[in-house]
């Protein structure tokens, strides 16, 4: 090859234009998808502070928000829920007349070409804060799996395209997907949480979903952040017991593991831009630290350059529309 002067590399970053036409990583808003929080009521929209521009919603006030993300062209939205109350075993979370069941009907009913993604976990719905029904303080996990099968055929019965278990439980990909084909569900994908590390970044998220476990904490279960190869035996385990994409999760910290997922296998991958990751970019940009839509894109960028196909992003909406002005 030629050395300087003849080659300049600088050439082909000299223009906006052409920055673009040589981009090796593009960027699409099918590809995000937007978390929302479902509370029961009518005309409720509580600001979840740790989370600016985010808010819990009630039915009503959640429909303008996935018609936005829909104009903007977001490719699907996932939906957590908030129960009006929680038990033990976190049987409101397969409530036909939940949050989240009701939302979904809703959505198919009002928003056309959108994918409407279900998170299936009981730490939202438990008194106790935790994933799974608990024996001795602990999280029994066979106990577990056969309500986390009853909560996707709920959410398969609304209407969702997509089940999303995230409760990291041994097992549960193959005992949701039996359930599924026995009620007639076969055709529904299941996206599993198959590299869901037990992160510092979700605390956000725990004020918004209410889910802050009673005791303890979640470490027996999810992923410890060292281990990089154990994500890969965990995708495996998930791949042989149905599952049709994958997810990584936190995204940004664990960009090395999107990368080895996406290098050994071929199904879909997604990673999840978690509430901390969102909070710390909003904080710097609003004290004016940081260019916040810069960040925001970048962010997204070094994501899908990782190797995810799929982002599961708070920004999903702000970015799509960022992605229309360009």
């Amino acid at each position: 090859m030629s050395e300087y002067p003849t080659v300049r590399s600088r050439r082909l970053r000299r223009t906006a234009a052409l920055r673009r036409q040589v981009a090796e990583t593009r960027l699409h808003p099918a590809s995000f998808v937007l978390p929302l929080f479902v509370v029961p009521g009518r005309g409720v929209t509580n600001p979840i502070r740790s989370m600016p521009g985010h808010s819990q919603l009630s039915v009503d006030e959640l429909i303008p928000v996935v018609k936005e993300a829909a104009s903007a062209g977001v490719g699907g939205v996932i939906l957590f829920g908030i129960p009006a109350s929680k038990d033990e075993t976190g049987s409101g979370a397969w409530d036909p007349s939940g949050p989240v069941p009701t939302a979904i009907r809703a959505i198919k009913d009002q928003v056309d070409d959108l994918t409407v993604w279900a998170d299936v976990c009981l730490c939202e719905y438990t008194s106790h804060g935790h994933c799974g029904v608990l024996e001795a303080q602990q999280v029994d996990n066979d106990r577990t799996l056969p309500l986390l099968a009853q909560a996707s055929t709920t959410y398969a019965d609304a209407g969702a395209d997509v089940i999303a278990p995230s409760d990291m439980m041994d097992g549960r990909v193959a005992a949701i997907r039996e359930v599924l084909d026995s009620a007639g569900h076969a055709e529904l994908a299941i996206c599993s949480y198959s590299a869901k590390y037990a992160s510092a970044y979700y605390g956000p998220f725990r004020d918004a979903a209410e889910s802050t476990p009673a005791f303890g904490d979640r470490r027996t279960h999810q992923m410890d952040p060292p281990n990089v190869r154990e994500a890969l035996v965990e995708v495996n385990l998930d791949l042989a017991e149905g599952a049709d994409m994958v997810m990584v999760k936190p995204a940004g910290p664990y960009l090395d593991v999107i990368s080895a997922v996406r290098a050994r296998t071929d199904v879909p991958v997604a990673a999840y831009q978690v509430s901390g990751e969102y909070a710390m970019i909003e904080a710097a940009a609003q004290n004016g630290w940081v260019e916040g839509d810069r960040v925001m894109m970048e962010s997204l960028t070094s994501i899908a350059r990782a190797g995810a196909g799929l982002t599961l992003t708070y920004f999903a909406t702000r970015a799509a529309r960022a992605l229309s002005e360009v």
